[in-house]
């Protein structure tokens, strides 16, 4: 069946802002089937909210609207543009959603769009668990016993029926959003409750528990001729219980015999033959350990999290072949490379996939895994047996591990190992680790954990060479196995007591999917230890005499470090293709777009470490290296390269030093005469407390040396400053603290580009949100609309001394704070930020490219950008932060100078309110009109609390809120409800959020860390009941200005980024 020639231009709807649970996998789908179909030269028109992705780059689609995610907004776009078609699959599961409310609510059929690929009823089937179940019995799959239930008490009934322990699935919700264990009757209580409200259906599934299970996923696809292949294979080495999210991931599966597995990928096929799926599709499965009893978990009718690993482990370009199976091409007439995509893909090597938690960041949250997934991000490692992928993935992952040996975790007894091992949180792999060392046998871990003794036979056998390095006089034999079972040489130093040994290079092996049957044309590689070099061999075979520039990416996502910077390194390498150079990316992130197959001229799927990165450029011997884009993560890294002789393009090593060195940084700004908040540099809990003093509260404590305002906070009192330096030290200090004046005033953002003389600002960002609220967790404006003119010349005046007096040769990204008529440089940082994406993108001006070509000696000047301030855009764009809050338990919303979102929408339109409305909706938002706003602030808070209680008033909403407030409220004439709080007899503050009645939650009591403080109760119980809780004044203020406002959506302009 050839490609359609009856469609002419599709619509794909996008997966929205980065969340827990829809990370960046769809951006780097959406972006590979985007390109796909303007491949076969389709019109190709994109609806996602995303600012920060490369899909919503002006190249990827013709047409590119960054508007709200809702039914109303792509109805609107779907009556204006008019596709032939729409792909529902790539854009996870909110894609999937809004095209099947589209088509209930016959848009689709109004519009006379297609919708392609995978039938409706197919999806139906797949997504409604009682569909799902029936079609399984038809064909003779097993299905867990489970009923679908609507209320509390009809999940008490099912739960009796079925038998505890049980496990609920709300429907139609993203990585198990809501759902969980239940091993009694109060626990499903409390489970159920949050439950029905997260389900959009108001739907629930009680299934039986099969906790214990190994957990197997295959990935499928087939085409519309009935033609079906598997992809990959993958194995969760936690059994069913955990988030295949938040469990480590191995490809291909190790642990079953012959029959197993030959049954499950029969079972597969049959599964994804029967639904009638069109493209690909990820089938999960619970095999019983001791026979070969299993079950279906699920079926997801779409592109996933796990086709992105399975894409990334196997080099088959999954979202891509997806894309033209919607458009009638079959498996064998789609082009991969030499090939065609009807072959399955051969491993000869091992994938561990780790996931990236942020509970670093969140210190109170709960870091128990289960059902409901937590990680934000994850990496990728490939070996060449399971040992040396896993501590490849380890040392990867960043979380300060270079081997299985967790410091914190050796003065725990054996009892309490077993305790942390049962709790199942996200230092288990260490804390069996540690106990094999006191003497636990595999036995008994497998019984406390249902982990297959195959993986916990692996961890003894690295075990035993550490015993042995120990113990023995390290001969080279010994030497080679430790590094082909994956230890870096500073373990092996640690391990022997030797501060020297003989440095034996990696070689390098390339991904051969195709088992050596025909050429593979993906050049991506991964070391290993003595065996031929093929990067050396393909190297030589491919020299083009170009020089040769090595980009580093930025790992694993995480709170602080998104996918801007994937973004960001991206677009260098597109740049510098363009520029006539030969291209090389290391990064181990199987997310991105960075680590697709055909980004660079060659991939290095390796961890980010100096010792690894060394390696790579022995390997390599690059002509120049880049940092600048990476984040933290790659600007790490600098000191590193210049010590291997690469020399570094653009911002010198010693400038990123000098703008994190206090000392240092003072004299540039002493020099250019430009003022900064008072403050000093301490290293004890001591001398912060001196530090503050001395400076009077409130004051800024953070560590030097991080990324996303990490550890950061604002203390009121010498117990606040107590607290959280104890928070910062617990981890050895290394570099020191700085303990600023905190001033509240308007904070000012300013991305530039600096070639050595010149400087262009493409544009000035306000934030809603006053100082002191986290640049990626405020609301940020472009145009400004509250900075008069000299305050923008001062900013520029400002950037271009700073930017000179640093050296900059590239980005540099400057915060600043209006504070009683005065500028004020909080920070600096000479490097990509997360706001060069949205800017790039409603500016129009291609901040990396030109960065880019600043670092090889071009002059600004002579780019066509202009330099100096870029005349400002006649479009609003408002950058509205989404947080995961409702996945993290017992963390504290409120929000502060430590970032805790994880995404974020833009709103785009012709005025400042429209801009708003749209950005708040599209982070989900709902605009009510009337209803009930529950306020509890503190005492600092409460005169503006009156103006905010007065414009709630006049809109018709019934104001409650706690005594404190709601005297100041009544006292000037704003009627208010008084209500008892957190720690007063019921009915109280909790009751009534959980009553419903609740539209919004305004609480900015006293800041704490801690769960049990009332202030953070309310927090959490709001979120968790699905109600917006404002943790700020400006916010509410910014949500007041939509609902004041009559704007409604029909009259709101769609507007494509493309055209301003």
């Amino acid at each position: 069946m050839p490609k359609r020639t009856d469609l002419k231009k599709i619509l794909i709807i996008g997966s929205g802002p980065i969340v827990i649970g829809q990370a960046a996998e769809f951006d780097y789908a959406g972006t590979q089937a985007c390109l796909a179909l303007k491949e076969e030269d389709y019109e190709v028109v994109l609806v996602n909210s995303n600012p920060a992705t490369i899909m919503t780059d002006t190249t990827i689609a013709d047409k590119v609207y960054m508007e709200p995610l809702t039914l109303e907004y792509v109805a609107k776009i779907l009556r204006y543009e008019r596709p032939d078609a729409i792909v529902p699959g790539i854009g996870g599961q909110t894609g999937l959603n809004l095209a099947m409310q589209l088509e209930k609510k016959g848009i689709l059929k109004e519009c006379q769009v297609e919708l392609l690929g995978t039938p409706i009823d197919s999806i139906e089937r797949a997504e409604d668990r009682e569909l799902f179940k029936e079609m399984c019995q038809s064909i003779g799959e097993p299905v867990i016993p489970s009923q679908i239930t609507y209320s509390v008490e009809e999940a008490i009934a099912a739960a009796n029926e079925i038998g505890y322990p049980v496990v609920l699935r709300p429907a139609f919700t993203l990585g198990g959003t809501g759902g969980g264990f239940a091993n009694n009757e109060a626990e499903l209580v409390e489970i159920m409750k949050h439950a029905l409200k997260l389900s959009p259906v108001h739907q629930v599934l009680v299934e039986k528990s099969v906790k214990g299970y190994k957990e197997i996923e295959f990935e499928v696809m087939r085409d519309g001729t009935d033609h079906a292949i598997t992809i990959c294979g993958m194995e969760n080495i936690d059994p069913v219980g955990v988030h295949t999210g938040d469990s480590i991931v191995v490809a291909p599966i190790l642990t079953l015999n012959d029959h197993d597995f030959t049954m499950l990928r029969d079972s597969a096929l049959k599964i994804i033959k029967e639904l009638k799926i069109e493209g690909g599709c990820n089938v999960q499965f619970a095999l019983n350990p001791n026979s070969s009893e299993y079950y279906l978990i699920e079926v997801n009718p779409r592109v996933s999290r796990s086709s992105a690993l399975a894409s990334k482990a196997s080099g088959y370009p999954i979202a891509r072949v997806t894309a033209k199976i919607a458009v009638g091409m079959t498996l064998d007439e789609i082009k991969l490379g030499e090939t065609t995509a009807n072959y399955e893909p051969a491993l000869d090597y091992i994938v561990a996939k780790m996931p990236r938690f942020p509970f670093d960041k969140f210190a109170t949250a709960a870091n128990t895994l289960s059902t409901q997934m937590k990680a934000t991000g994850e990496v990728m490692a490939i070996g060449r047996n399971f040992e040396q992928a896993l501590m490849k993935a380890v040392r990867g992952a960043e979380i300060s591990q270079n081997s299985l040996n967790m410091k914190k975790l050796a003065p725990m007894s054996v009892e309490e190992l077993r305790e942390k091992i049962l709790a199942q949180d996200d230092e288990r792999l260490f804390a069996i680790y540690e106990s094999f060392k006191r003497g636990v046998t595999v036995a008994e871990i497998h019984e406390l954990t249902k982990i297959d003794e195959w993986f916990l036979n692996k961890l003894m056998h690295i075990l035993s060479l550490e015993c042995r390095m120990q113990s023995e006089t390290l001969s080279d034999a010994l030497y080679m196995e430790a590094k082909q079972n994956g230890f870096p040489d500073a373990v092996i130093k640690e391990m022997t007591g030797l501060s020297e040994i003989k440095h034996v290079p990696a070689c390098y092996r390339m991904v051969d999917t195709c088992s050596a049957e025909f050429t593979a044309s993906t050049p991506y590689f991964y070391s290993t230890f003595g065996e031929e070099d093929e990067a050396e061999e393909f190297i030589k075979e491919n020299a083009s005499g170009k020089p040769v520039v090595m980009v580093f990416g930025s790992g694993p996502i995480r709170i602080g470090q998104g996918i801007e910077f994937d973004f960001a390194s991206v677009h260098c390498v597109w740049s510098l293709k363009r520029a006539g150079y030969e291209v090389v990316i290391v990064n181990n992130n199987p997310e991105t777009v960075s680590t697709d197959f055909d980004t660079a001229d060659r991939l290095y799927f390796e961890p980010l470490t100096p010792e690894d990165v060394t390696g790579v450029v022995e390997a390599e011997k690059p002509d120049y290296a880049i940092v600048q884009f990476g984040g933290q993560t790659a600007i790490n890294l600098a000191a590193h390269l210049e010590k291997l002789g690469v020399p570094i393009l653009g911002t010198p090593a010693w400038s990123i030093d000098a703008a994190e060195d206090r000392e240092k940084f003072d004299v540039i700004l002493e020099k250019c005469g430009i003022p900064r908040p008072a403050g000093h540099t301490v290293m004890t809990e001591e001398e912060a407390v001196k530090a503050a003093d001395e400076l009077g509260y409130p004051v800024l404590v953070r560590p030097s040396y991080v990324l996303g305002g990490q550890g950061m906070e604002i203390a009121y009192k010498e117990a606040d400053v107590r607290e959280f330096m104890q928070v910062i030290t617990r981890n050895k200090v290394e570099n020191p603290v700085l303990v600023d004046k905190y001033m509240m005033g308007r904070e000012i953002e300013v991305d530039a580009i600096c070639d050595g003389d010149d400087i262009l600002i493409p544009g000035i960002m306000e934030h809603f949100e006053r100082a002191g609220v986290h640049s990626g967790d405020s609301i940020s404006i472009y145009p400004s609309i509250n900075i008069e003119q000299k305050h923008k010349d001062t900013l520029v005046k400002y950037t271009e001394a700073l930017a000179k007096n640093l050296a900059v040769l590239g980005l540099v990204n400057i915060q600043f704070v209006l504070y009683n008529d005065q500028i004020y440089v909080i920070e600096v940082n000479p490097r990509s930020s997360r706001t060069v994406p949205y800017i790039s993108k409603v500016t129009g001006v291609p901040m990396v490219d030109l960065a880019t070509r600043c670092m090889f000696g071009e002059k600004l000047k002579d780019m066509g950008c202009g330099t100096g301030l870029h005349p400002e855009s006649d479009h609003y764009a408002v950058k509205v932060p989404v947080f995961s809050f409702q996945k993290l338990r017992d963390l504290d919303t409120q929000l502060g100078p430590e970032m805790k979102s994880t995404g974020e929408v833009l709103g785009v339109a012709k005025t400042f309110r429209e801009a708003l409305l749209k950005g708040l909706t599209g982070a989900g938002f709902q605009m009510k009109k009337k209803g009930a706003v529950l306020i509890s602030v503190r005492d600092s808070d409460k005169q503006e609390a009156i103006r905010i209680g007065e414009r709630f008033e006049a809109l018709g909403f019934d104001i409650y809120a706690t005594s404190g407030t709601a005297n100041v409220l009544n006292r000037h004439m704003v009627a208010t409800n008084s209500i008892r709080n957190v720690d007063e007899p019921s009915p109280n503050i909790i009751d009534l959020i959980e009553s419903g009645k609740i539209d919004y939650v305004v609480a900015t009591s006293v800041k704490g860390r801690h769960p049990e403080l009332g202030s953070v109760h309310i927090r959490r119980t709001a979120v968790e009941r699905a109600i917006p809780c404002l943790t700020s004044m400006d916010t509410v203020s910014a949500l007041l200005r939509c609902l004041e406002g009559d704007i409604k959506i029909e009259n709101c302009e769609m507007v494509d980024i493309n055209t301003i």
